[in-house]
């Protein structure tokens, strides 16, 4: 399953899954390095991150702010 880090409270990290849902995971499950916009994926106990579909959702977002931000 995928998810992207909505943002950090405490010690939980709240993700977005691919249904819209939110969901809390303990922060000390997730990669360190781990920040707010990481795509993750969850499987059972594991959860990593997709540094490639991260980098592909940021170049998605830029690209759709730059359509709106032409002068």
């Amino acid at each position: 399953m995928k998810g992207i880090i909505d943002r950090f409270e405490n010690k939980l990290a709240v993700v977005e899954l691919e249904n819209k849902s939110l969901i809390n995971i303990n922060r000390s499950k997730i990669p360190k390095s781990a920040k707010e916009g990481d795509v993750i994926l969850i499987n059972k106990d594991n959860i990593s991150l997709d540094l490639n579909e991260t980098n592909n959702l940021k170049k998605e977002i830029n690209d759709l702010m730059n359509e709106l931000f032409i002068d």
